[in-house]
Order: C-alpha cells, then structure tokens, then sequence
C-alpha cells in the first residue's frame, strides 16, 4: 500500500542557477509545490551546498521526508572562498559540463527504492536549459523559471534582434559615453520607449562572441523548448509585456510574489529550510524595532554587485552628510578585489544612527514599519520585495537586467529614482534626502504602498492572477505525466 502511494506522488526536481539570487526565489517555489503535496528534490551545486552548510548548519539542509536535497558539480576548479563565483565563467561551465551529471542524479532518484517516488517533472532555473534534454529523455514536463522581471525577460528574448538591426556589437568603446545609448528602441512588444541603456547590459560589447552574449542567446533560443515558463512578478505590474509573450513562447505564467505566496501556507513545515549563502546577522531587527516609522534608509546592493574603493566612500560620505539613520549590508566580497574599508571618521560620525550588517534577512528588514526607503542595486528579488513591502527606492544598477527593473521604478512605476553610475557623494546625499523627507520621496512612498496592494491581492487565495495562474501550472502542466 506504502509503495503504491509513493508511485502516485508526483515528484519535482528544482534546480536553481547556482547563485544567491536565483536559489532563494527557486526554494520559495519548491517549498509551495511541497505544501501541494509534491515529493521535492532540490539540487545545488557542491559549492553552494558547501556555502549553505557554512553559514546555516546541517540541520536546515537535512531536509524533510519528501523535501531532499541532492547536489551536483558544477564544472569549476574547487576552491574555498566565500564568494559569488565569476557569472560569465559559471554560465560556460554550467551548460556544458552539467548534463551528465544531472541525468545520472535522475537516473539515481529514478531506482531508489519505494520511499522515493519516479521523477514526474522538472523545474528548472531559466538559465539551467540543459535541463530539457534530460526531460526530453524521460518523457516528462519541465517548466522553466525565470528569475528575471517579465521585462527584464522580454529585453533578453530580443538580444537576437538587436544584434540583426546592428544595435549591438558597438562600433567602439566610445559608444559608452557619446550618447549612443540613449538611442530609443520602440520595437520590443509590450514595452515602450525603452533606451539601448535600459537594456541589460551585456549588449554593451564590441565583441558578440563573449560568453555571455552567446549563452543568452543560446537559453533564450532554448525557452522555446519548455512546457511552460513562469515568472517571479505579477499581472497588474507588468500585463503589458506579459501580453505580448503569447505570440512569441510556450505559455508564460506570472506567480509573484512568491514570498507572499509562502507567507500564506499554514502550518508550514519548511520554514527552517533556509538558502542564504552568508550567514544572516538578525541583531539589525532588534536595532530596527527601537527606531520610529518611515525613518531608516535601508542599504543593500544584493549578492554580486561590486564596487570600487572609491564608490564604497562615495556612498558612505553621501549616506552621512545625509543625516538620515540607516541600516548598510556590506558583503564581505562587497569591494572588487580588495576588503571592504569604510573611513574611521565616517564611522564616527554616523555610530549614534547607523548599523553595518554582512548579510540581514532582507525580507524582514523591508516589511519592518521603521524602514523608510531602500537603497539598492535594483535586482529583481530585492524590487519586488521592496514593491511587496510599500517601500519606495534609490536606485544605482549594476549589470545585467538591473538597468531594465530600474528604468521601470523610475518611470513605469513611479517608485524609484536613479542615482548615476558615476556615484557622487552630493547625489548619494539629495537623493538620499529627497528619498526620505521630499516631496518626491512621499508621493513614491504613496505609489510604492499602491503597489503593495495589488501585490498581495495577486497572491490571495482563490481570487488573486498569481495564485490561479500558479494552480494552473501545476494542474495543467507539472501533473499532466504523472499517473
């Protein structure tokens, strides 16, 4: 009887792009797929695997009865820095060297005994598409997710394009500051009057043979293959560019705010099941609990941005002569190449209103009533997080489709405004100021509490764009091979 029940459970193998971003959006979904009773095998990469048992310990990766976790290599040389690895090198490793690898742990899950159910379906990270040849091979679904924004994603999909029309590769490096990259591009379905630089970056190339230009062309060309291809937003965020999917890939499903989704499940025995990477330092919730409403800047540039020594004082200096309180997450890689060092002076000055953290549970430091804006590199999970919190943002964009979530705040949502990518201590300062005493700063906040709204009304029970759109993927299209 035991045996035959397990044959019925549909089982899900998840597997994130191997790094902080994409792993914490992939568990989220993982954890939600285990409450609708899938069987979950999560699997990371040694590295990872070796970084999470760091900084959580052994007990929240040991796991549930039905939520394993499992690991494979991931191509590189070993090494034992905590570190996001170099991405343009990780993407060559990882579509060529992880294929095999991954068939043999499905081949392995595959004649275990009883206890653990046959494969059903894959989910996989957008940018792990080797993955579809092993469900080709077995026959099975495989939903591919994009941890991207819909317009981030959709920027990404036309990069063949844009390489046709002779947008990218540039002429020279002159193109860089000459205003080429206010160029308005008006082509793309469901955005509009977009700049060349509000795309994600990595057409800024004199060279389209670089690793990366070539593997996002290779797994947006692959998208196509997938059951069905899901996103981390919702449907009144972006319906426009969601729309325009429908004529150009598989179905596309909005599911966001995964984290609201999570927040919902009752009882919920994986909560102790963690994925950050860096060891969460939870003192700064206390320091916030002693703070008033709408009063600290919170600071964080995600998990792989890196700055110069220089900018690294450029924005000490801004957040000082600001005045503002403000709780500052500086990564230990945060620096390229070097520690992170702030002036002793700067520390001086800003003791009485400042906390500096490693790492911080960003989630509970958002929806915390004292924060007031956000400072922040504008990564996907941390603009939807803010967004789902009500908390407008100062936004200073790394690479990749940064600029594109970016340009959105700014413009599209009314939730933002851009600091240059030539920081300045002054322009840290007004915008800073402006973020958390102007007239700007409060009709953003309005806005961004608008926002939040819509955002949990997406994701309520029965009702909400992504909680359907989440139940019809998982009836539809993960349970549509399963006996």
């Amino acid at each position: 009887m035991g045996s035959l029940a397990a044959v019925k459970k549909p089982h899900a193998v998840c597997i994130p792009y191997p790094a902080q971003g994409h792993i914490n959006p992939m568990l989220k979904l993982a954890k939600i797929l285990h409450h609708k009773g899938f069987h979950i095998t999560f699997v990371n990469t040694e590295f990872n695997h070796q970084r999470l048992l760091k900084s959580r310990g052994a007990d929240s990766l040991a796991g549930l009865p039905a939520f394993r976790f499992e690991t494979i290599p991931d191509g590189l040389p070993p090494t034992d820095v905590d570190a996001t690895q170099d991405i343009p090198t990780l993407c060559d490793s990882t579509s060529k060297t992880c294929l095999p690898h991954f068939k043999n742990l499905l081949d392995r899950l595959n004649n275990r005994s009883s206890d653990v159910p046959p494969v059903s379906c894959i989910v996989s990270d957008g940018v792990m598409s080797f993955t579809l040849d092993a469900a080709e091979e077995l026959g099975i679904p495989e939903v591919l997710f994009w941890t991207t924004s819909a317009c981030g994603f959709m920027a990404y999909v036309h990069y063949r394009q844009l390489i046709e029309k002779g947008y990218t590769p540039l002429k020279d490096e002159s193109c860089l500051t000459n205003g080429y990259l206010d160029t308005v591009i008006d082509w793309i379905p469901g955005i509009k009057d977009i700049r060349l630089r509000d795309i994600p970056t990595f057409i800024r190339t004199t060279d389209v043979n670089t690793i990366i230009m070539n593997f996002v062309l290779s797994e947006t060309e692959r998208a196509k293959k997938a059951s069905a291809i899901i996103l981390n937003t919702f449907h009144d965020l972006e319906q426009d560019v969601l729309g325009a999917f429908a004529s150009i890939l598989p179905p596309v499903y909005s599911v966001g705010p995964l984290h609201l989704q999570i927040n919902q499940i009752p009882d919920n025995d994986t909560k102790q099941i963690g994925s950050n990477l860096w060891k969460e330092e939870t003192e700064c919730l206390e320091w916030l609990d002693s703070k008033e409403p709408n009063s600290v800047v919170y600071v964080n540039f995600g998990s792989i941005t890196v700055m110069t020594a220089d900018q690294l004082i450029e924005f000490a200096w801004g957040l000082a002569n600001s005045k503002q309180t403000f709780l500052w997450v500086i990564r230990p890689d945060l620096v390229a190449g070097d520690t992170a060092i702030l002036p002793p002076e700067f520390l001086t000055e800003t003791k009485e209103r400042s906390i500096l953290a490693n790492w911080c549970p960003q989630e509970q430091v958002l929806s915390h009533p004292s924060i007031g804006g956000f400072l922040t590199h504008s990564g996907w999970n941390s603009t939807l997080e803010s967004i789902s919190s009500g908390v407008p943002m100062v936004c200073w964009p790394f690479f990749a489709e940064q600029q594109t979530n970016c340009r959105y705040s700014c413009k599209e949502w009314g939730i933002g405004m851009e600091i240059d990518n030539d920081v300045k201590r002054d322009e840290v300062e007004a915008l800073v100021r402006e973020l958390m005493e102007g007239e700007k700063g409060k009709e953003m906040r309005k806005k961004a509490i608008e926002w939040r709204e819509m955002a949990k009304h997406a994701t309520t029970g029965t009702t909400g764009s992504s909680y359907k759109n989440l139940e019809e993927v998982v009836n539809e299209v993960l349970l549509t091979k399963t006996c």
